[in-house]
């Protein structure tokens, strides 16, 4: 599965997901359906991140997970960040584990609970507001 394109929710809260493991996708996009948030969109390599980040209707934010892959997903949050796109980055490693240029990007750690996500994006769409 390379990425999947989800339904509008009811509220408007849509975001952007990139995960490379099925498992953890599965379960943040159930997490983000609890929270009534809609996955507008989802990759799981870079490229195709790449590719949705650019020509994906605009979402209200976007959850990355830092390593895809073997690989960083910066390009493709530089291209959220160029449209205007709140980003809350996912990662083991913690900010410390971000470039310079992204220390300044709310992260949440993974392993993650659902609380965690809920005041994760709370804390996003409250600075972004």
């Amino acid at each position: 599965m390379r990425f999947r394109r989800l339904s509008l929710s009811r509220d408007g809260r849509r975001i952007f997901v990139v995960e490379d493991e099925t498992l953890v996708l599965i379960n943040l996009e159930d997490m983000l359906d609890e929270l009534g948030w809609t996955v507008l969109a989802q990759a799981m390599w870079l490229p195709e991140a790449e590719r949705l980040a650019a020509s994906v209707e605009a979402p209200d934010a976007a959850i990355l997970d830092v390593n895809i892959g073997g690989v960083t997903v910066f390009p493709a949050a530089r291209i959220l960040a160029e449209r205007g796109v709140p980003i809350l980055f996912a990662t083991g490693y913690g900010r410390e584990g971000l470039p310079p240029e992204w220390q300044d990007r709310p992260v949440i750690m993974k392993p993650y609970t659902q609380r965690d996500v809920a005041q994760a994006l709370a804390d996003l769409m409250d600075t972004a507001a």
